[in-house]
């Protein structure tokens, strides 16, 4: 496992991170599943334990994961180890009519971060993240005040924002504007490079880069069939259509697996390559809940050449932004 600098921090993270959504388990909020379908907590804990050994060392997680069912599991074994970096996020709530609330008071805020403390059983929270908060709650100020206070308490070493998927912009510009925040987290993949130039801009004023969804929901896998019938619990279920499935699985076979079998590698092994390239990011988290995805997803990346960089940097142009813009209708 090779660890690079987070920013301007003092936190040296793993390049592969675990991505602790799914071990969450299955869960909804009123008739949206806001999970990945049934899971078993003997395999999650394995999981983890397998990430541990691989050498992973940031574990990201969120309190609406499972409604903080992931902050426990991870709590339970990795609990208040010093050599292990855990970040987690808060801003989203179950509110009145079991509706999603996106929540950005100072006073949630400060009491979110003391159940997440209990439940990861730690003394500070290494990287706090606002959840999708919006533009118009940083402007409004209670959650810069709330995570800087929690900051000057030492309940969390670091903060930043886990940026929307599809406009990470101008949550983006504000915290860059008013110099606040030590890092970003936000989309990038061969399917969706929106981020790059939020990205850069970040990286150059010393923010650290998280990459999620490298595989874009396991879809860069090449594995998803259109036929597949995702578990009603999976988000998925209404996010990957048959169309999109088969858009991707299209492109996935006349253009990323020649490339990948170059490198001898696979669909999965490249696209984690890809977004590994990009010196400005920090650590890339793809989805784990088995000691399997451990073994794949910590598989010694491929050093893509330049022109192949670049390749993959205009197929997103050229071939995948169609795509890209389905997902987006698809929420």
């Amino acid at each position: 496992m090779n660890y690079r600098k987070f920013g301007n921090t003092n936190l040296q993270v793993s390049e592969i991170g675990f991505g602790a959504w799914a071990i969450g388990g299955a869960c909804r909020v009123g008739d949206i599943a806001i999970g990945w379908g049934p899971t078993h907590d003997a395999v999650s804990v394995q999981a983890l334990e397998a990430a541990l050994d691989a050498g992973i060392n940031f574990f990201d997680t969120a309190d609406f994961y499972g409604l903080g069912h992931s902050e426990k599991l991870i709590g339970g074994v990795i609990g208040n180890r010093t050599d292990v970096i855990v970040a987690t996020k808060v801003g989203q709530r179950v509110g009145e009519g079991d509706t999603i609330v996106h929540d950005n008071s100072k006073d949630y805020i400060i009491s979110a971060c003391e159940q997440s403390l209990k439940r990861l059983k730690r003394d500070a929270i290494d990287y706090y993240q606002l959840h999708v908060g919006k533009l118009s709650a940083l402007q409004q100020g209670e959650c810069i005040d709330a995570m800087q206070t929690l900051q000057q308490q030492g309940k969390i070493r670091y903060w930043g924002h886990s940026l929307f998927t599809w406009k990470p912009e101008p949550e983006a510009d504000f915290l860059m504007e008013h110099h606040v925040g030590q890092g970003f987290q936000l989309v990038l993949n061969l399917a969706n490079q929106r981020a790059i130039p939020v990205m850069e801009k970040a990286a150059t004023m010393g923010y650290g880069i998280i990459a999620r969804m490298p595989l874009q929901f396991g879809l860069l896998a090449g594995n998803i069939k259109p036929s597949h019938q995702f578990n009603e619990e999976d988000h998925r279920s209404f996010r990957l259509t048959p169309d999109i499935i088969q858009r991707a699985q299209d492109i996935i076979r006349t253009e990323i697996i020649p490339l990948a079998k170059q490198y001898n590698t696979d669909p999965a092994g490249l696209a984690l390559s890809f977004v590994l390239s990009f010196k400005e990011v920090s650590t890339v988290i793809p989805g784990i809940r088995t000691p399997d995805h451990v073994r794949m997803n910590t598989k010694p990346p491929v050093k893509v050449s330049e022109f192949d960089f670049n390749y993959l940097k205009e197929l997103y142009t050229s071939k995948w932004k169609p795509v890209t813009d389905m997902m987006e209708k698809q929420g």
